[in-house]
Formats: C-alpha cells, structure tokens, sequence
C-alpha cells in the first residue's frame, strides 16, 4: 500500500475494531494517513504501509444511506481523482449523485461478502463454528424431542407421556392429578419448559402454597434452569392497600417474565390481586389445587382468585393428588376452572360420571380379547362412535383405534391426567412399625377427645417432654439409628421446635427444625442441612408443612409422631419419602399412647384402611362414609371394631370402583408406554452428550473459554483473558462445573448439566446464528490437479422466513442449512468436496496476507456469489413443497379429529378447532413467501 491508494474524502473502515463506524480520510502526510471516525466522535492515525484499513465500496444495486438519514439504491459508481461518485435512486424517476464524502458514518456490513470487502472476516474455526451451530439448530428444531431435553430429571415414561401430551397443545388447560410420588412437579416444569422453548409461552405465572415458594424456585432453576422471580410482600408498601390513597406506581408484575408467587400472599393483598389481573399471562400454574374450597352455594375466597385468573389466561395447569377423593363436587370445582363451558352444571356431570363405568367395561374387554369385536360390542360401540366406527375398523389396528376413540371422545380424558401407584412401576416397599406405649397421667383427661391426638398442645414444654413416653422413645430410636437419616412429622409447630431444642440441647443429636414459623431461606436451610451426607442433621423435625411437597427420598424412616384426622394428610406424610425412586423399604414408626384417641386412630388407619402398608386413596371417602361412626369412636364412645369392619369393607369397595371405573379409563390415557418409551428412545439419542460436548469444545476454543478436566464427564469452564465479548453470556466470571452426562447431573446437583437445551449451551447456538461471527472467512487449500490460484467459495445459506414465532414454522421449514461449493465459471463441486472433507484441507492465512489477497479477488468473489445464489434459488422451490406438505400433514389430520371429537365431546372448544384451522392458513401464507438468505461464505484459495 503507498500514499497514492489513500486521499482525502475517501471512505475507509477499520476492521480491527468495527465499533468506530466508516472513517474519512481527513490527511495524507509522508507515510502516515489520518481517519475521522465521525460515529464514535474520534480520529486515528495509522502508517500507510501496515493500517488495518480496507477500502469501502458500494456495488450497484446495494443500499446506501446520507449523513440526514436519505436511503438510496446505487445505480452506477464513478471514480473522481480517487473519491467515489455513487449515481443512485429513491424512487424517483431521477439518479442522485451522492460523492461518499455524504455517506453515513454508522454502517454495519451485514452481508458475508460486504464484510469479506470491508475485511471483516474471521479465521477458518468461525466459519466452521458457524456451520455446525445452523446444522445443529436445523436437527434441534424439527425433533419431536424438542423441548424435552434439557431437564435435569429421569426419564420415566407417565412423565414423559404426560409433558409432550399436554405442552404440545395450543393453551393446555388440564388437571394433573398424579398420585403422592409420582412427580406432578417435574411434569409441570416439563411442561412450563417445552413451552418456552418453543416460544407457546412466554409469561408464566405460578401460584403455591406459601410453604413451597421456595422449594418451587429452587426446582425450576435446578433441574429446568428456568428462573423465576417471587413477588411478595416486599414489594408492596402498606399504602398501596389503602382506599383512600391512589400512587402512581409500577406493576410489580408486569417486570418480569417468570413469576412465583404465594396464594396466600395474593389472597391476602388486594393491591397485587388487582396487579396479577392487570398483567398479561401465557400460562398459569396453580399447586396443592385441592385447598380451593368451592361449592355450588359458595366459594373461598382463594378459589374467586383463581377462578378469575384463570378466566384470563390461555394454558391453565392445576396440580393435586386428590382429583376426586375429597368428594364429586370438589373435583368437578377444579375442572370448572379448566372449562366453565365444558363444566357448567354439577347435576349433569353426575349423571355423565354413571356413563363411565360402561365404557370402561367395554375397553377392557376389547384389551383382554385381541380379535376384532365381536357383534355385541359393535353394536354397544357404534352407539357411542357411530359411523366412524367402520373407519376405525378398517384400520391396521383396530381394537387400539377404537379404544384411543373412546378415550378421546368421553368422560374428563382429555383435560384429566392421573397415574396411580398400581400402574406405575417402582415404588418401595413399606413397613409399619407400631409402638404402644403407656400413656402418662399428664395426658388421663384428653383420652378421649380428638384433643388427645396432639395431648401435648398447650402444655408446658419443660413439663411434656419430661412426662411423654415418645420422647424418651424418640432418643432412644434415633440413637440406634445413628448413621440413619430419619424424617419426624408432627402437627404443630411448638412441638417440632420443642422437640428440636430437646434432641439438640439433652441429647446430644444433631437435628434441625422444619416448621411455618421460619422464613423460606431458613427452611431450605435446614433442608439442605438434612440433606448433607457427611456432617449434616441426623433428624428432621417437622411440623405438617413438611407433609406437602418436599422430597425427602434420600431418607427411608419416618417417625409419624402424632396421627392426623385426615387420611389424604397422613398419605401426604408418608409421600415425603415414598416416592418413585426411593431405593429402600419405607420403616414408618408410629409411636401411640395405648388407651387414647392415638391408639384407636392408628387401628382405625391401620386395620379399617391399610393406609400406612399401602398407598390410600379412597381414605376420605371412606372417612365421609362412616363418619358419624368415627366421630363417635374418636370421643370414646362408639364400637371401634365395628368403624374398623365397616371401614375395611367400604375401602374394598371403593378401590373395586376405582379398578374398574373412571381412574382405570384415565390410566390408559395417562401413560402411554409405547409411545412414551419411543419418545425417550428418541430424546436420549438427540441429546447424545458427546456430540453435544465436541461442539461446545469447538465453541469454547474459539469463544475463548478455557476448559479445564474435572473428572470423568466432568469439566471446569472458565473465560479467559482472549475472550469473546458476547457470545457465552450465561458464563459466569468464576467459572462454572459442568457435567455433560445426566446420570451424573441427577447424582451431582452442584454440577451444571450440559445438554442441547441448558442455556449456555442453546446461548452459543442462538448468538453464533444471529451474529455476525463466522459470515465470512479466507482460507488457503493444496490440492494436487489443481493450479496455485485456483478460487473456490464455499457458501452458506439459510431459510429466510418470516412469521409470528407461535406458528413454531420451525417444525416444518427449519433452518435448512444449504450448503454450496463453486467455483469461477459456476460449476458446482458440493458433492466432490464436501464440508467435513473441506476442512481437513483447509488452513487458515495469515491477516495481513489476506488483506492484500481480498481487493485482488473481488470481482472473481462478486462472480461466484452469484453463481452461488442461482443455484440456491433451485433448491427453493423444492424446500416450499416439502414444508407444506409437512404443515398439512400435521394439521389436517388434527383439524378433521377435533370436527370429530367435537360431535362427541364438548370438551373440544371451538376456539381449539378454529386455531388449528387459522394456523394451517398463517403458516402456508407464510411459507409461500419463504427466501433463501447467504449467511456465510468461505473463499479459498489454492496454493
């Protein structure tokens, strides 16, 4: 370069630090040339024979913008003593003369081959990194395991099933009903997960008791890296629920995208009820839904709530174990919030329930008989099918389409998931362990009252700790369980904090307390204290908040220090370490004053229920059933053995009904295991944790983040001082431990878990995709049979195609990567070179020789897009048909179901029907319009 390639007005760009805009040459003096870089208010000045400078021109037919912000279209270019005259248009039937003194300072060289021109071009590893990330994307997106893989959990079909069921419907709005223990929590976060990913969701609001806002934060972001915001009381001042006061202020809501909040808080707080109204949601999930007390003359004031907000929001989960055991018009409160239209009238879903049993008589029979059915069933099935039935007959299995029919078409199937114990497989074993011991004489008068299950309420703790025989047990025990972790639940709080002190202080034992009066953080502190496996508490202690959604399976004894009233409380106590999973037989201790009220609710659990050797779930209902009997019995006045025989045989009864009414119909819908373990099947296989490490090492290289070995499977990440601004945001600056492999990030939750879908790892993708890294590159091959001199340009392309993200077109016109190699005269060399094979010939060239190369071969570059892109344009057409094919594929099917489902079952909404016919239409609209954009180029040079 010599002073005569430099003069004043030119314009030149830096593409050491592309931030300062487009320069102007403001003096040439000797061997130094000075740029004003008007867009960051500097100037430079650099030697003529080493500044890292390129020339910018404008070709014809690319935009160009003025200093006052005028767009034109160059027409023509003319070279005046060195400054270039653009003649350009604005649409008007006159070229403007525009001299690139005019131009504007803020430029930003989008196309692969403008920054190839301008020197903006990285090494050969961008290109690749490039490459492979739209590869990568392309595979991700189209996979039915899309959305499901990244989860920190098992893989167990009933969830599985149960998450891609209901996440891929348009605003699920269903009941999860699963029984204690078998993981309704990670079947929301499943869900909650696959909807942001796939943007169906964006705000999601959940809404639990105040006992597990913190456990819910804590699993979403641990096992689901979803981060969520808990909005409480802190946010609020006690002005804003003042009448007579109006504040202009801001909605604490309507800030964040994720929200966690309390019901009771919400309840409590007219303010944040107004607040979370105002605020727009995707999606709401309500846990623990069974405290929604409802009736046809009344409601709390915690169901009005949700009842409005779910009149609101789009999706709708509701989480509970207890769907119908607490009584048909509670459980058909819940499904009311789900569909009002649906169910609307208590009577008539009674009478709708009768119809069930049926039905499932008639499903069972087809499923023990495999033959086609015989003339009696056709004519019980064409009542219920009509016409249809001859289509589902003539299908290649019959017999599972007729009863899929069934299950669609009736009864609470479609918004109803619930799996039980019976039917899922893997829970442990449980062993009760009764000890009578004598009640003291502190206790004598509350023998006989309800009073007496928790006899020690109200006394002086220094006087019923001395007096009580299942304190002294309860040292005694956990002494000889010393290497033992043990659960304790009791009913009030005062006594787990009594006890506590007592184990701690007198005994010596280490134990922490659980209970409503400690904060959120204390709890999970006391938790995680329990949780330590070297140095942590040997007891847990307590009150019933600990029966309500913690997980404490690490454990196998449980020490049930006093009895509840309620049986569905007494199963939630147990569920805390029977849970699937639980490796151990279950030793529940039960420790009861003989002669009391303990002892005859521990016969009644235990005789009239079996509930402490089995999971109960007809426990209330049986309660509602005898109740007058055990009220009697509670007060000491009524015959025990009777409530015992009564209850045992209408606990018999009840579990017949459910095995052969409506939970049986449901479990086939619940879980599906075929098609359930080929999903797994097929997200183990894309998760595929080598591929997902070899791209990251790539990334990591070129990104600059440093990798350090941490043991098998295991790595150590952190930036370095080389790193690339930007691009690994979710890094953070002390590094971060990461586990590429899932068995291990379920054993080791210190650890990261590095799959497809974490954030760091989806974060490359996305930035490495949607930035200009990578877009061009210069690289050098030696290739025997090929002259020194030879240029060849490797060209990316990519579906450009417009649309509102919730058409997920995606899933039927992905990224589709096309990748070209041609050379000068247009021949098209993919197949004889391709990219994996390019790669290992390729090296990369050094800066500043690739500065003086890229002027000498712009117009042979400019000739080789172009035959690049009218080979491209070939391909389009057949990327069009394949996408509709596939959008029609999908939806008409699905439309023609819903038509059909929607004569049999009002469960289906109009809305649903007419959004599937809507999204058919927007998404062939869209894709008739559907480009291909050049996203990246390589030129190579032969040496």
């Amino acid at each position: 370069m010599d002073t005569s390639d430099f003069v004043v007005g030119q314009r030149w760009v830096s593409h050491s630090d592309s931030g300062l805009g487009l320069g102007i040459v403001t003096e040439v003096s000797g061997r130094r040339v000075t740029l004003g870089f008007p867009a960051a208010d500097e100037e430079r000045t650099y030697a003529i024979d080493n500044a890292p400078l390129s020339r910018v021109v404008f070709q014809i037919g690319e935009q160009i913008e003025t200093f006052d912000g005028e767009a034109f279209t160059v027409r023509a270019v003319e070279d005046l003593g060195g400054v270039l005259l653009y003649h350009a248009d604005d649409g008007g039937e006159t070229l403007q003369q525009i001299s690139e003194v005019k131009l504007t300072s803020v430029v930003n060289f989008s196309a692969p081959h403008q920054r190839l021109f301008a020197g903006q071009f990285d090494r050969n590893g961008a290109f690749r990194l490039r490459v492979a990330s739209m590869q990568h994307l392309d595979r991700l997106r189209g996979s039915p395991a899309q959305g499901l893989i990244g989860a920190r959990t098992q893989h167990l079909p009933h969830q599985i099933h149960i998450a891609h069921e209901v996440a891929s419907r348009f605003a699920p709005r269903v009941l999860l009903a699963d029984e204690v223990g078998l993981g309704k929590t990670i079947e929301a976060g499943l869900i909650v997960h696959y909807q942001l990913h796939t943007e169906r969701a964006r705000r999601v609001l959940i809404v639990v008791p105040d006992s597990l806002v913190h456990q819910w934060l804590v699993e979403m972001l641990r096992r689901f890296n979803l981060r969520f915001t808990i909005i409480d009381q802190d946010h609020y001042v006690s002005d804003y629920d003042s009448d007579d006061i109006e504040l202009e202020r801001d909605n604490p809501f309507e800030a964040e995208q994720l929200v966690l909040c309390s019901l009771d808080f919400l309840t409590r707080n007219r303010s944040a009820q107004q607040d979370v109204a105002d605020a727009d949601w995707d999606l709401l999930v309500v846990d623990e839904a069974h405290h929604l007390a409802w009736s046809p003359e009344s409601a709390s004031p915690e169901y009005q709530l949700i009842e409005r907000l779910a009149d609101q929001v789009r999706g709708l989960l509701l989480l509970t174990a207890t769907p119908e055991q607490v009584g048909v018009a509670s459980h058909f409160a819940r499904l009311r919030l789900l569909d009002p239209a649906r169910f609307h009238d208590l009577e008539a879903f009674q009478r709708q329930e009768q119809d069930y049993e049926r039905i499932n008589q008639v499903v069972r029979g087809l499923l023990d008989n495999p033959g086609p059915p015989d003339a009696d069933q056709q004519t019980t099935l064409r009542a219920w099918l009509g016409d249809e039935l001859d289509t589902l007959l003539a299908t290649e299995q019959p017999v599972q389409a007729i009863v899929d029919a069934l299950l669609d078409r009736h009864g609470t199937g479609r918004v109803l998931f619930r799996n039980t114990r019976a039917a899922i497989q893997g829970f442990p074993q449980r062993q009760p362990e009764p000890v009578p011991l004598a009640c003291p004489e502190l206790y004598h008068e509350r023998r006989d009252s309800r009073h007496g299950l928790t006899p020690e309420t109200g006394r002086d703790d220094e006087e019923w700790l001395a007096a009580d025989p299942r304190v002294a047990w309860l040292e005694q025990t956990l002494t000889a369980l010393k290497k033992e972790k043990v659960v304790v639940i009791c009913a009030h709080a005062e006594t787990a904090m009594a006890l506590e002190v007592y184990l701690q202080l007198r005994a010596g034992i280490r134990s922490a307390a659980f209970h409503e009066h400690l904060s959120l953080v204390e709890r999970d502190r006391a938790a995680a204290y329990f949780g330590e496996t070297e140095q942590g508490a040997q007891a847990l202690i307590c009150s019933e908040i600990g029966s309500e959604g913690r997980n404490f399976q690490f454990a196998h004894h449980l020490v049930l220090f006093d009895l509840p009233e309620n049986p569905d409380l007494l199963e939630q106590r147990i569920g805390r370490l029977d849970r699937i999973g639980q490796a151990e037989t279950i030793r529940i201790h039960i420790p009861y004053l003989q002669g009391t009220v303990q002892e005859r609710q521990f016969r009644w659990f235990h005789e009239g229920l079996n509930a402490f050797a089995e999971s109960c779930a007809v426990g209330v209902a049986v309660k509602e059933t005898v109740a007058t009997q055990w009220q009697a019995v509670i007060d000491g006045e009524g015959d025990l053995d009777a409530l015992v025989a009564a209850s045992h045989d209408e606990a018999q009864r009840l579990r017949a009904l459910l095995h052969s009414g409506r939970d049986a119909l449901i479990e086939l819908n619940s879980c599906r295991r075929p098609q359930a373990e080929a999903l797994i099947a097929r997200i183990e296989e894309e998760e595929a944790p080598e591929r997902v490490r070899d791209f990251m090492m790539e990334a990591f290289d070129i990104l600059g983040v440093d990798v350090e070995d941490h043991s098998e499977h295991a790595d150590i990440l952190k930036p370095s001082e080389q790193r690339n601004t930007g691009h690994v945001p979710d890094l953070p600056e002390d590094g971060l431990t990461v586990t590429w492999n899932r068995q291990q990030a379920l054993e080791r939750e210190d650890m990261a878990f590095m799959s497809w879908e974490h954030p760091l790892v989806a974060g490359v993708l996305e930035s490495v995709t949607t930035t200009d890294l990578g877009k061009a590159a210069l690289a050098s091959m030696s290739v025997k049979g090929v002259a020194p001199g030879t240029l060849m340009l490797e060209a990316l392309f990519k579906v450009h195609c417009p649309a509102p993200a919730a058409l997920q077109l995606s899933r039927y016109l992905p990224l589709s990567p096309l990748r070209l190699l041609v050379d000068v005269n247009g021949r098209d060399l993919s197949e004889i070179l391709p990219h994996d094979r390019l790669n290992g010939l390729c090296s990369n060239i050094r800066r500043r020789t690739a500065q003086a190369v890229v002027p000498k071969v712009r117009a042979e570059v400019e000739t080789m897009v172009d035959h690049a892109e009218t080979l491209a344009d070939g391909h389009l057409e057949s990327l069009r048909e394949q996408s509709q094919k596939r959008v029609r594929a999908f939806f008409e099917p699905e439309i023609r179901r819903l038509e059909a489902l929607q004569r049999a079952n009002p469960a289906i909404r109009d809305e649903e029907v007419a959004f599937f016919r809507d999204q058919l239409a927007a998404s062939e609209e869209a894709l008739a319009r559907a480009t291909l954009s050049l996203e990246g180029i390589r030129v190579i040079v032969t040496s």
